[in-house]
């Protein structure tokens, strides 16, 4: 498992980890002099059990939210740091943010600094953080006061913690580590650092460096700061590549099974805006696009209505208008409008260069000048078409592919697709091993390798062949 820390700069999120697990995070002799975090940092916590759970230590300050993202995407549990005597801040609130739009819905919350503070000042801060939290997956998340200088509170802090020690990571989908570090050690080669994000990965294992395409055989593997000879989803890994430079692989990139490598520069996503936002995003608007550990230049082109969000009952928008189309009463907004604050929709997101996704993974939106989080959502196709988009059978499709992964949902897409099915297509894009089992429970028939059609539809479709011939055969003995 690994946990997250989130907070605004000099709340004290390096010296809580640090205090936890006896490593300092800040590696850069720069992070020490300033006294605030600028790049990733990493620890490992070995349980008595003979687990070890990971941190990722973030920065908190304005100007690096850019590399607090590239290492949220990878972690598990939130840890949200506050200080006593500050409070709640802006990039507390920022923070948080991006953790509800990328989907994180466990959280400890540390009030750090209680030896600056008198009781009656941990109450106030306390109550603010609740209401903070309040309305999002992460309300009533438990909440200690600590001292990372006089050690009060880090024993129930370090519980909290221990107790949350789990993962939800996909270990049945085919390998996908998200680089956030990479550099080169003497007599060794390219070494590349991140959180594996699905599957698993051994010594030996061939691999793919995406978007490049640059193939590379994995010469060793440490898994938490320990030699290992395999990795698996939730892990924190570190891998010595072999056939691939260092100036070949960069944070962003993924290494990732072979079989999924299709990079991608078009992508329809499922967007939410921030209520905080004054001003919708509409029609070709330039954004920051984050992705993993992977930050790109794009635009955004509406697709379908959206709900009109804050305008529409003054909450977050998360749930999807249920009114018609265009009916004024139903919150929906025309074709082409922009979504407004609270407010969600589909868009498809033109990119100014190709990122390694996969069907389901979450995108965070900063504006273009990288002062401010817009939004975020949920990728739902990587093979967005150019033309045609807004049509009612492709929006149609889309419907389908926000389905939960399933049956159910390759029986919704075969219903709505005019043939042929690209399963294989399918499968790449949400990094899927094998739907064997699951083409029978939706009625699919395999009709060419990597090819399928609705069994029913099949079966129509040869018998109306085989009449045409009989009756030509008839006509023209």
């Amino acid at each position: 498992m690994i946990i997250g820390t989130a907070g605004h700069t000099d709340h004290g999120k390096s010296s809580l980890v640090r205090a936890l697990t006896g490593t300092d995070p800040d590696r850069l002799k720069e992070e020490k002099a300033r006294g605030i975090t600028i790049e990733l940092g990493f620890a490992y916590w070995p349980q008595a059990d003979g687990r070890v759970i990971g941190f990722v230590d973030v920065p908190g300050h304005e100007r690096f939210v850019h590399t607090m993202l590239a290492g949220a995407h990878g972690i598990d549990v939130v840890l949200l740091v506050v200080a006593a005597d500050d409070g709640v801040m802006p990039q507390t609130r920022e923070h948080l943010a991006i953790m509800r739009l990328l989907g994180r819905e466990r959280a400890v919350v540390a009030l750090t600094k209680m030896d600056l503070v008198d009781a009656a000042r941990v109450a106030v801060v306390t109550a603010d953080v609740r209401a903070l939290l309040a309305g999002s997956a992460l309300e009533g998340a438990p909440m200690v006061a600590v001292s990372s200088v006089t050690g009060a509170g880090m024993g129930a802090l370090a519980a909290l913690l221990a107790a949350q020690a789990r993962s939800g990571r996909e270990a049945d989908r085919r390998f996908r580590l998200a680089v956030d570090r990479r550099f080169s050690i003497a007599g060794a080669g390219t070494v590349v650092t991140g959180t594996i994000v699905s599957g698993a990965v051994a010594v030996g294992d061939r691999v793919v460096v995406s978007p490049s395409g640059r193939e590379a055989r994995v010469r060793g593997l440490h898994r938490h700061n320990q030699a290992a000879a395999r990795g698996v989803a939730g892990d924190r890994c570190a891998l010595n590549l072999a056939g691939v430079g260092r100036e070949e692989v960069d944070r962003g990139d993924m290494v990732l099974d072979p079989a999924i490598h299709a990079p991608t520069r078009r992508i329809d996503v499922r967007v939410t805006l921030l209520e905080t936002e004054t001003k919708a995003i509409g029609m070709w608007m330039p954004v920051r696009v984050h992705h993993a550990a992977a930050e790109v230049l794009g635009r955004v082109v509406p697709l379908g209505r959206f709900s009109a969000g804050r305008r529409q009952s003054g909450h977050s928008g998360s749930a999807r208008a249920t009114g018609a189309a265009g009916d004024p009463a139903s919150g929906d907004q025309p074709a082409g409008a922009g979504i407004g604050p609270g407010g969600e929709g589909l868009v498809q997101l033109v990119l100014e260069r190709e990122i390694a996704a996969a069907a389901g993974d979450r995108v965070v939106l900063r504006d273009i000048s990288a002062r401010r989080t817009i939004g975020g959502g949920v990728i739902v196709d990587l093979r967005a078409p150019e033309r045609h988009r807004r049509s009612a059978a492709r929006l149609a499709v889309l419907e389908a592919l926000e389905g939960v992964w399933g049956a159910g949902l390759l029986r919704q897409l075969a219903a709505c697709a005019p043939y042929l099915i690209d399963l294989e297509g399918v499968a790449r894009d949400r990094a899927v091993v094998s739907m064997g089992p699951l083409l029978e429970e939706a009625g699919l028939a395999v009709i060419a390798p990597g090819w399928g059609m609705d069994r029913d539809r099949w079966a129509a479709l040869r018998a109306a062949v085989a009449e045409m011939l009989d009756v030509f055969h008839r006509e023209a003995p």
